[in-house]
């Protein structure tokens, strides 16, 4: 019977071991540029790029659909973190409004 508990222990013990063995979710920082569609926000992240042949920086902007439940508005500077598939184009989330935007 101790053997039992042991063993129920041991198996609880296991979906926690999964879940810190899951890899780090990468995370971005950007500007909500459209909170026209419910629940959700395309943040713009800007990212300086050395140019190959002048060697000098250039902006680069990539848009991305986040699941929003946090209620960012345009100009708020969030945080969002890679997740599942929610929709065709959506797998990030908000997971904090770094900045609110002034008014």
């Amino acid at each position: 019977m101790a053997e039992n508990q042991e063993n129920e222990s041991a198996n609880a013990a296991e979906p926690t071991a999964a879940a810190k063995s899951r890899a780090t979710r990468s995370q971005k920082v950007g500007t909500v540029s459209s909170d026209k569609m419910t629940n959700t926000v395309v943040v713009r992240v800007d990212r300086l790029v050395r140019h190959r042949k002048y060697r000098r920086y250039v902006r680069r902007t990539s848009k991305f659909m986040a699941h929003d439940e946090l209620g960012a508005t345009i100009g708020d500077k969030v945080r969002i973190v890679e997740t599942r598939p929610l929709s065709a184009r959506k797998r990030w989330r908000v997971i904090e409004i770094v900045q609110k935007a002034a008014k």
